[in-house]
């Protein structure tokens, strides 16, 4: 087996054992790997618990597909205009000096409290990090490529859809690689705060109620979905890498 595969069940097994070693202590608060596995199972068998999880999905998603819908253009206006570039980037730094639980109660104000305003809310927090990655794509792009494409004649959209956008793409997943993770933690975030109908208001539910076991399926539960797309985005990103390396050569 390849160590890609080894190591990260090696590290899995000793974190399991390690897990039930402290809740078999008694000496904090833990519910064991068992009570937690039987609860998942209770929980993922509960067609109402899917009704939660796909009200989460749809905000963390929605709001990353929203915050790249934003980032991109921004991000090849920046790119294609240094005079854009020279305005934008002090404002962009600080931005991210904003603690998106503060922006909570305004989005609430603004939109009201439902799906929207979460998902606004995820759309924020994973906009710097996918138009950071865009602009660097872009950036770093060979210079010469562009060039000849220049010299045959190819206009400057021609140039950015088929030589510019493809060649930073696999830059570009990385940045939405990442935003999609954070948008889930966003919308989990939004929903303890703004109120909401998905896994945020169960997790809060559990909390008051001191349901650890609960609390630790429903966590497994986001890990496991923000895992996964962060896997596909990765197995998109990596074949984009092949494909600019096979063009390359």
């Amino acid at each position: 087996m390849k160590r890609e595969v080894l190591a990260p069940i090696g590290l899995g097994a000793l974190l399991l054992i390690g897990w039930a070693l402290t809740a078999g202590s008694g000496s904090v608060l833990l519910p064991t790997p068992g009570a937690v596995a039987s609860r998942l199972v209770a929980d993922l068998t509960d067609p109402q618990y899917w009704g939660y999880l796909l009200v989460t999905l749809a905000e963390s998603f929605g709001g990353a597909l929203l915050g790249a819908a934003v980032a991109m253009p921004m991000a090849i206006v920046i790119h294609r205009s240094r005079w854009a570039a020279a305005a934008v980037h002090p404002f962009l730094g600080a931005t991210q000096a904003i603690p998106a639980i503060a922006l909570a109660p305004l989005l609430v104000l603004w939109l009201d409290y439902g799906l929207l305003s979460i998902a606004v809310l995820c759309a924020l927090i994973v906009f710097f990090p996918i138009l950071i990655s865009a602009v660097v794509g872009l950036k770093h792009v060979d210079a010469d490529v562009v060039d000849a494409g220049r010299i045959d004649g190819a206009s400057s959209v021609a140039l950015l859809s088929h030589v510019e956008l493809p060649m930073a793409l696999p830059s570009i997943l990385g940045g939405l690689r990442n935003g999609v993770t954070l948008a889930v933690t966003g919308a989990i975030v939004g929903e303890m705060v703004m109120g909401g109908t998905g896994l945020g208001q169960v997790l809060t539910i559990q909390r008051e109620s001191v349901d650890t076991a609960g609390m630790f399926a429903t966590i497994i539960v986001l890990c496991a979905f923000a895992s996964g797309a962060y896997a596909l985005i990765l197995l998109w990103e990596r074949r984009s890498r092949i494909v600019n390396s096979l063009q390359r050569a």
